[in-house]
């Protein structure tokens, strides 16, 4: 059952972390070789219940349960404290946007977190019919705020999906890297909203 997994056995967050490191190398190797078994939060879950020596018994229906869990945007509605203010600063300078996998609702949850007025747009892959890292839903993002690609910043956290997804569709890329999961990589990151502020000062 999820009940005491979630309540009796509850990661730490920086075994959260973790597992965000692990996925996101096994993903993006995915990604780059063009054989992706499983997405994204699959691989989270999976390693999620292998650090929880969950049994193998009914593994894969507990794994797609979570899958749906997690992909359902009723259940994004948790931001940081000061992810308003921040996002109000950097617009004084820069007009913002969203780009997001999502499954239609993405500016619902936008609104329900207080957010959704500070971008100038949002394109929802669930609404465009195209997802990240396809150059179509940079595209139609760029259409819609009326400008070019090269002078257009996307900062996303997935390097296969984000990062290679934005520069070849033509613009600039930032890694937002909160698990510190390229620390090792060459792109440009910042693992906070803080440190976005800093490096768009630059």
């Amino acid at each position: 059952m999820l009940a005491p997994i979630v309540s009796e056995r509850h990661p730490t967050l920086a075994q959260w972390q973790a597992l965000e490191r692990r996925t996101k190398t096994e993903f993006d190797q995915g990604m780059q070789s063009g054989r992706v078994d499983h997405g994204f939060w699959w691989i989270f879950h999976s390693y999620l219940l292998d650090d929880l020596d969950e049994a193998a018994s009914g593994r894969d229906g507990l794994v797609q349960r979570l899958v749906e869990n997690t992909q359902n945007s009723a259940n994004w509605d948790q931001i940081l404290p000061g992810t308003r203010a921040g996002l109000d600063r950097i617009r004084q300078k820069f007009r913002i946007a969203v780009i997001s996998n999502a499954d239609g609702k993405i500016e619902r949850v936008l609104s329900r977190c207080g957010i959704a007025d500070c971008f100038e747009s949002i394109t929802d892959s669930g609404i465009v019919g195209f997802e990240k890292p396809r150059p179509e839903i940079f595209e139609a993002a760029l259409k819609t705020m009326k400008v070019r690609a090269e002078e257009s910043l996307y900062v996303g956290d997935v390097y296969s999906v984000d990062y290679i997804g934005a520069t070849n569709a033509g613009m600039q890329a930032l890694l937002f890297d909160v698990a510190g999961a390229y620390r090792d990589r060459h792109e440009p990151r910042v693992e906070s909203l803080a440190q976005l502020e800093s490096w768009l000062r630059k």
